[in-house]
């Protein structure tokens, strides 16, 4: 078992009192690192990770509670504690009540403070040491980055619950990497976990895919079907692509999540089931509910807990490590005896903007294995890799793309007529109406 002492970082700009705090703290066995402004601490946080921060509430610049809330965001485990002097102590008990650890009065007592540090060393410990006593959970998700660390972090404690999870991020993040290990670090990582991309699935199959049927519901039903909900009972339904789900089938989840029931097409009686719901989606949905299209009832059902995934640009320290990796797994399965990336390579990775995230880069580096003849991959592979990805749009872009000019040229060969336009699509008037006012086309402008 490592003795090394837990590490506490010291905010505040008068430097007397930062030296009296950390001789008192150091003669208490801690290791204490110090800084007399807010910025600064945020730099040392993510390159020192310390196990409580103690910062003073009013200082030029950045104060105690601006410093909190830019910790929250990347680092919501990490304990903090304020010091404060007797006139802000209302602003000091404000902010616990946001979330602040706890908070000391100055001149602070020597004893309370000890007794503080321990209780939120003994809060912060506890949450890492729960979180790494078994990375088994975790282990399909390579990271190095302090955001990531930190998310996962917060995966671990919501993992304990049932609580329906939001998970937000870029395509190509790993949005169903992070549902997985939320599973797998849950009491219900035995049972099945059950991915169902909604985006993925054409409209009408969609509903009969979830809930199932009975043989003869409608054409082509030549068998009873479980449906995915049934399939994940006792485990986790992942709804990736949320944001995709029409809204009658909103109504039809929103049910199910509620009666905690689900009747198959076709069938008269309903199906217990008991099942966790992480969904994720790359969306807005706050636009999609002021717009109408998503439902806020569902909203507030699935996001009981909200976490954001961060772009690979923006943890550019994993890309070295992801990079290595996929070449690792990648060399092993075409059998190529490649080991590694010239160092002009793994600049073009790490300088590379991304738009695709870790998916992209896989990508990348698949290419330049199965292209490589030598067993370190040469720059040029990797220039000509990226290019030839990000030449390529993402499905969701390039299928808005074919829409706008789809509904473009029906308006344009109508007259800007609409009905009539909306005949040559087969849609009905609403539906059509509802696919200009998503791209902005105002049929006026045609006729």
């Amino acid at each position: 078992m490592s003795t090394t002492p837990p590490r506490i970082l010291l905010v505040d700009d008068d430097a007397d009192l930062l030296r009296l705090l950390a001789i008192r703290l150091e003669s208490a066995g801690y290791s204490v690192m110090t800084t007399l402004k807010a910025q600064q601490a945020l730099a040392m946080i993510g390159l020192e990770r310390p196990h409580l921060v103690i910062t003073d509430l009013r200082m030029p610049g950045m104060d105690g509670v601006a410093l909190f809330d830019a910790i929250q965001a990347t680092h919501s485990s990490l304990p903090v504690i304020i010091l404060t002097a007797h006139g802000t102590i209302p602003d000091a008990i404000a902010a616990t009540n946001r979330g602040i650890f706890g908070y000391l009065t100055k001149p602070y007592d020597a004893q309370e403070l000890l007794v503080q540090v321990e209780q939120a060393l003994r809060f912060s410990t506890s949450t890492h040491a729960a979180m790494l006593s078994d990375q088994a959970w975790r282990e399909k998700i390579v990271t190095q980055s302090p955001l990531m660390e930190s998310l996962l972090a917060q995966a671990h404690l919501v993992a304990a619950s049932d609580a329906g999870v939001m998970l937000y991020g870029e395509s190509g993040t790993g949005k169903e990497l992070l549902a997985q290990a939320i599973h797998q670090a849950s009491a219900r990582a035995k049972k099945p976990f059950v991915a169902v991309n909604c985006g993925a699935i054409p409209e009408n199959l969609l509903e009969s895919e979830l809930f199932g049927y009975v043989r003869g519901a409608f054409t082509g039903a030549a068998k009873d079907y479980t449906g995915l909900v049934r399939e994940a009972h006792g485990g986790t339904l992942f709804l990736d692509e949320i944001g995709d789900m029409p809204l009658p089938l909103q109504v039809k989840l929103l049910r199910m999540l509620e009666q905690r029931e689900v009747r198959p097409l076709g069938e008269a009686k309903s199906h217990p089931v008991d099942i966790r719901v992480i969904s994720a989606t790359h969306r807005d949905l706050e636009v999609e509910m002021t717009e109408g299209r998503f439902r806020s009832d569902l909203f507030y059902r699935l996001k009981v807990v909200a976490l954001s995934i961060p772009a690979l640009a923006d943890r550019r320290d994993d890309i070295p490590l992801l990079a290595r990796h996929f070449l690792r797994t990648l060399a092993e399965r075409y059998r190529r005896e490649v080991n590694g990336f010239s160092p002009e390579a793994m600049e073009i990775l790490v300088r590379a903007r991304w738009p695709g995230n870790v998916r992209q880069l896989l990508n990348v580096v698949e290419q330049a294995v199965a292209l490589s003849t030598g067993p370190i991959v040469p720059v040029l592979l990797v220039q000509n890799a990226i290019q030839a990805v990000e030449d390529i749009v993402p499905f969701d872009e390039a299928r808005r793309r074919f829409e706008a000019d789809y509904l473009a040229r029906l308006l344009k060969m109508t007259g800007g007529n609409v009905a009539s336009a909306a005949t040559l699509a087969q849609r009905n008037r609403t539906d059509f109406y509802k696919l200009l006012q998503r791209h902005a086309l105002d049929p006026a402008l045609f006729k």
